[in-house]
C-alpha cells in the first residue's frame, strides 16, 4: 500500500553527503543520537528503500524520506541487525554464535530470524543465503529475498562483489606489516582443514593480510580473500603461528574474549537488479579493542 504523503518528510539531495549528517542538517536542532535512532528504527528511506546504515553515501538527485507514521514494521533481535533492505535483498550484521542457515534442526539461525520478520511484513518473500559465515564469526552477510536475486549473486559473484574484508584478532605480534599466504587446503574425515604449501590435490587458497594495530600481546589484522575456502582465514593464521583468538580448533588456547576473534567488517557489491554500488562497513568489535588495550 502506498504511504500517505502527509506522513512523509521529503528532502532532495543536492550534494554528496553521508546520511546521518544529512538528516542532522535538514532537521535543524536534532541531536546526533536522535538522528541515528531514526535511521536504525527503519523509518528513513533513500529513493524509496528503507536504509538503516547511518554512513550511507548520498548522491545528488536522490530523495531522502522520513516516515512519521506510527504503523511501521519493526525489527528487534538480539542476534543480528538489519543494516540495509530493499525489495530484493537484505544486508545484516550478525553476532557470533548464530548459524547462517537451517541445518535440519530447530536451532535459531539468521535465516529463521529473517523469515519471521518477512512473514510479519505480510509479503510472500523469504530469505535466501548468498554467502555464509561460520557460526562463531560475526559481521556482514548478504541475503536475497527471492531465488532469482540469489542466483544472480551465485553466478556473478566475482563480477558483482568488489570488496569483502575481515578483521581478525590473532595471538602474538605479527612482525610483517603485510603479506600474502598461498596454500592448498584439504579437509580430513574429522572436518579439520589442513594446509599444504604445495599442490596436494586440495583447494587453492589465497589470503592477503595487513596489520592494523599491535598491542597487549595481540595483533589486529585486516584480511582480504582471493578465494573463499572453508576455514581459510583460521587455517592460514594458525599456519603463520598466530592463531585467531578463541579458535580452539586451530591451536588457540586464549579464551579471554569468550568468542572467536574474527569479524566480517567490509562488504561492497554492485546490486544485481539496480546496478547501484553499495558499500557497508562495521566498527571493530569492542572485545577486540579491549584485548589490544590490555584490558
Amino acid at each position: 500500500m502506498r504511504k500517505k504523503i502527509s506522513n512523509m518528510l521529503t528532502f532532495k539531495v543536492t550534494e554528496p553527503m553521508q546520511l546521518l549528517p544529512f538528516i542532522m542538517l535538514k532537521m535543524y536542532g536534532i541531536s546526533r543520537n536522535r538522528a541515528k535512532a531514526l535511521i536504525t528504527n527503519r523509518v528513513v528511506l533513500v529513493d524509496n528503500k528503507i536504509t538503516t546504515y547511518p554512513l550511507t553515501e548520498l548522491h545528488p538527485g536522490e530523495t531522502v524520506q522520513i516516515d512519521r507514521s506510527k504503523h511501521k514494521m519493526s525489527f528487534h533481535s538480539n542476534d543480528l541487525d538489519i543494516v540495509y533492505e530493499d525489495a530484493y535483498l537484505l544486508v545484516i550484521d550478525k553476532r557470533p554464535g548464530l548459524l547462517s542457515m537451517s541445518n535440519n534442526t530447530r536451532q535459531e539461525t539468521v535465516q529463521t530470524v529473517l523469515n519471521r520478520y518477512l512473514e510479519k511484513g505480510g509479503g510472500r518473500c523469504t530469505s535466501h543465503v548468498v554467502h555464509r559465515l561460520d557460526r562463531d564469526t560475526s559481521g556482514l552477510m548478504l541475503y536475497a529475498k527471492d531465488v532469482q536475486t540469489q542466483q544472480s549473486f551465485v553466478k556473478g559473484w566475482q563480477e558483482l562483489v568488489a570488496d569483502r574484508r575481515y578483521v581478525a584478532l590473532v595471538s602474538g605480534e605479527v612482525e610483517q606489516d603485510d603479506g600474502t599466504i598461498r596454500s592448498w587446503l584439504t579437509e580430513d574425515k574429522h572436518f579439520v582443514t589442513h594446509s599444504s604449501p604445495v599442490d596436494n590435490g586440495g583447494k587453492y587458497a589465497v589470503t592477503h593480510f595487513r596489520v592494523l594495530r599491535r598491542g597487549g600481546g595481540y595483533s589486529l589484522l585486516e584480511l582480504e580473500l582471493e578465494t573463499g575456502r572453508k576455514n581459510q582465514i583460521r587455517v592460514h593464521m594458525a599456519g603463520m603461528g598466530h592463531p585467531v583468538v578463541g579458535d580452539r580448533k586451530y591451536g588457540s588456547n586464549d579464551d579471554s574474549m569468550r568468542r572467536l576473534g574474527l569479524h566480517a567488517y567490509i562488504l561492497c557489491f554492485r546490486h544485481p537488479v539496480t546496478g547501484k554500488v553499495l558499500r557497508f562497513e562495521t566498527v571493530i568489535p569492542q572485545p577486540f579493542e579491549r584485548c589490544l588495550n590490555g584490558e
